[in-house]
């Protein structure tokens, strides 16, 4: 059903638009390049002669004694839906016109409007108008499929009953009131119009900077085999439907692809003209969840930025220079903490790290929230993220990885003020030497431990932790308790050190981080 060429970023085939309103699906040929995805819908053209109506064509039949006009028609004004030649049987009279097609809506019956007519009383109008029939017909691009079948489909019934069904073929075979004789069809002139069927563009979206859903808006309802692509302006291709599962995995990923590498691009630009300490590490579009079960917020499309320091939450993607002040909410980077809602990176060291600190729980979650991913930030708030495919979410579980280890290369170390048995300290998270812990005032050092003598922590999820170091020379586990105004920041920034320290000595991590933007690749 789908032809792909040669070229990965190239694609094309055959899917079905889905229409909410109507409920009905049509007929469409997808294109696929590199920057743009092209819907193109079914049209009846003229290719040569004089054509005197656009879009309209008349047809004159000759009704045989074997196969009386060759069509069949399915449709009424009963149901809302127009008559249409549903069938042409080959080498009958209607196909031999060359001027008819399934998806033709009938106008006109020998001059009579049938376009408020029942689906019997034009089956009644073709059967009864004699040998010679005119025909005005009108192709549809959006008929609904199920009003079609394609050409050679089986012969007509055998079945004379005059009994018909607007949503059932209604084969016009029979001889009407004519004699039966069958006369031959006439030659064609050479002035005659040709028609045949072609497929024209009808919507084209660019890929930069557009998303792809396979939910219904603003729920987490998942659609079955379809996803809806919308562009940078709003734009979409409405409901795109396909036939199996595996079809419709195989065109998001393609579509999904060529947007990631739009935007790989536009992130190496940018970072050309940003100085070392402001590049992008990734960006693009996530579905922001609803915390709790609030049932009057909705899921939201929102942009995502990794850029500097910085965590951005946009509503819409930053343009201009402008627009990077414009975000909805920013975080920094060493102060939040990047969660899988599914643990499937066991070997992960940053997942080590997060058990290690008691920051990471059970493995159990719901299947509809294995592509998700939240951001917890401070005094226990949190966002949670919905991507589409798991391609996706290994971009931004590596993506967070390498923003955060290049912030913590950065910055070096980090300073907190927090209090212990009613005096004033100044903790300090440093990449070099661990963690130390001084007097407010004076800057006396108090005590200092290594990262790898940190050998647990507790915390009463307000204030106040317990830190547990091994002493180095006693071996003997000494606690620490200190309280801070903000203590989830806090332990997010251990975390993200101590990951940082760990990554750092891992060779793949570092092989993968020797230049910017090659994270894609580790």
């Amino acid at each position: 059903m789908t032809a792909s060429s040669v070229n990965t970023n190239t694609k094309s085939g055959i899917a079905l638009l889905y229409n909410e309103e109507t409920n009905n699906t049509y007929d469409v040929c997808l294109k696929l390049t590199k920057e743009v995805l092209t819907i193109q819908k079914l049209d009846v053209v003229c290719t040569s002669g004089s054509e005197s109506q656009v879009n309209h064509r008349t047809v004159v039949l000759r009704r045989q004694a074997t196969g009386g006009l060759g069509l069949s028609i399915k449709g009424g004004a009963e149901h809302n839906v127009p008559v249409v030649i549903s069938k042409i049987f080959k080498d009958q009279v209607a196909d031999q016109t060359g001027k008819l097609f399934v998806g033709d809506a009938v106008l006109q019956v020998n001059g009579i409007n049938v376009e408020p007519c029942t689906h019997e009383e034009v089956v009644h109008l073709l059967r009864t108008a004699g040998d010679e029939v005119t025909i005005t017909v009108r192709y549809l691009r959006e008929v609904p499929s199920f009003l079609k079948l394609p050409l050679g489909s089986p012969g007509p019934s055998t079945d004379h009953s005059r009994v018909s069904s607007p949503l059932f073929d209604s084969g016009l075979h029979l001889n009407g009131n004519g004699n039966n004789t069958a006369p031959s069809p006439p030659s064609p002139s050479a002035n005659e119009p040709k028609y045949e069927k072609r497929w024209l563009d009808a919507v084209s979206l660019p890929l930069l900077m557009a998303r792809v859903s396979r939910y219904k808006a603003g729920t987490d309802k998942l659609r079955s085999n379809c996803f809806e692509v919308f562009a940078l302006d709003g734009a979409s291709t409405n409901i795109l439907q396909f036939c199996t599962a595996a079809e419709s995995t195989d065109w998001l990923q393609a579509i999904s692809t060529n947007i990631n590498d739009l935007t790989q691009e536009n992130i190496k630009i940018i970072n050309k003209y940003c100085s070392s300490d402001d590049q992008i590490v990734h960006m693009g579009w996530a579905c922001e969840s609803p915390e709790g079960s609030t049932a009057s917020r909705t899921s939201a499309f929102k942009f995502l930025a990794l850029r500097g320091p910085y965590f951005h939450i946009f509503r819409n993607p930053p343009i201009s220079a402008a627009d990077w002040g414009q975000a909805e909410t920013t975080y920094n980077l060493y102060e939040v903490l990047f969660k899988v809602h599914k643990l499937w990176m066991a070997e992960d060291c940053w997942l080590q790290a997060r058990l290690y600190l008691g920051l990471e729980h059970s493995p159990e979650q719901q299947d509809n929230e294995s592509l998700c991913f939240s951001i917890l930030v401070g005094h226990g708030q949190s966002h949670t993220f919905r991507v589409e495919l798991a391609t996706d979410l290994a971009i931004w579980e590596k993506s967070f990885q390498r923003a955060v280890f290049l912030e913590v290369q950065r910055i070096r170390s980090k300073s907190y003020m927090c209090s212990s048995q009613g005096n004033v300290l100044c903790f300090t998270i440093d990449f070099g030497s661990g963690f130390t812990c001084s007097e407010g005032t004076s800057k006396t050092v108090l005590w200092r431990y290594k990262f790898s003598q940190l050998k647990g922590s507790s915390d009463d999820g307000k204030t106040r932790v317990k830190l547990l170091f091994k002493n180095a020379e006693s071996k003997q586990i000494e606690m620490k308790e200190l309280e801070f105004a903000n203590l989830t920041a806090v332990l997010h920034c251990i975390h993200s050190f101590i990951a940082a320290k760990v990554a750092s000595m891992d060779p793949l991590f570092m092989c993968s981080q020797s230049f910017p933007g090659n994270y894609m690749n580790s």
